[in-house]
């Protein structure tokens, strides 16, 4: 599984096109839509640990932050120290009386939390970072152990058809002020892995007008939206709503983008 390193400090610099609000709102609609947990009266510790939500693959907080801002108290956790410095340093700037998010260390293949959690999400293809179905499988399992008794996983992933059609083998390059950086894309399609290179030029804030060159690899393997309704199911959960991400309709050969909702229904 890949770590973001050096490219992490700009990560949200270069990010800035991907529609995070949009997709908090709709994750926020369908918590609301499909919710069906049952919050027992009386019981503060249950009723807390089923108002919390955990964001796998968190990263730089960005969508984390989005969903704290729509009333809900969150926990991110990702595989990337930088990552979460970034997430962290975000943190430390804000009011103590907004509320904190709390930010874990950890694999989320095998998360270690201290309670269950009313619902989990997961954006931005960080599912396609597992390589193996047996990690999804693993993923998809320790999902459903931790959530609250009918609480939702909501998640999206690239197709197939992404990493071989769209994205293929296409040099991705932007340059601007704060820092520029090019991206090599190689797939191969015995193993439905994308290998990407990126190379990053990041600005130097103690010289002036120099740029610190740094590299890094990363790998994404394609999934289809049948593979992971199977894994959903060998891992216990209920399927809620498969959609294609982009147009929330159907999901077609051409979806480049899919979105699942899923409920656990017993460990």
């Amino acid at each position: 599984m890949n770590s973001y390193t050096d490219f992490a400090y700009v990560y949200d610099l270069f990010m800035d096109n991907v529609p995070y609000d949009e997709w908090a709102d709709r994750t926020d609609r369908l918590l609301r839509e499909y919710d069906e947990r049952i919050i027992p009266d009386g019981d503060d510790t249950l009723a807390s640990e089923a108002g919390l939500l955990l964001d796998l693959g968190c990263g730089t907080g960005r969508f984390t932050r989005l969903m704290r801002a729509r009333g809900y108290d969150c926990i991110g956790i990702d595989s990337s120290e930088q990552m979460l410095e970034v997430a962290m340093e975000h943190e430390a700037s804000r009011p103590d009386d907004e509320g904190r998010i709390l930010y874990l260390h950890q694999d989320m293949r095998s998360p270690d939390l201290y309670s269950t959690v009313g619902a989990v999400v997961c954006v931005c293809d960080s599912i396609n970072y597992l390589l193996d179905e047996g990690d999804v499988l693993s993923t998809f399992k320790s999902v459903n152990n931790y959530l609250y008794p009918r609480g939702l996983f909501i998640f999206d992933f690239n197709t197939v058809h992404y990493y071989r059609d769209v994205l293929g083998d296409t040099i991705i390059a932007e340059n601007r002020p704060e820092g520029s950086f090019i991206w090599e894309n190689f797939y191969d399609a015995e193993t439905r892995i994308n290998e990407y290179d990126l190379t990053i030029y990041a600005a130097d804030d103690e010289t002036d007008g120099t740029y610190r060159r740094s590299e890094e690899t990363h790998e994404q393997r394609g999934y289809d939206a049948g593979e992971m309704k199977d894994m959903l199911i060998r891992a216990g959960m209920e399927i809620v709503r498969i959609f294609d991400s982009d147009t929330e309709e159907e999901v077609t050969d051409e979806t480049t983008r899919v979105c699942i909702v899923a409920r656990e229904h017993g460990k």
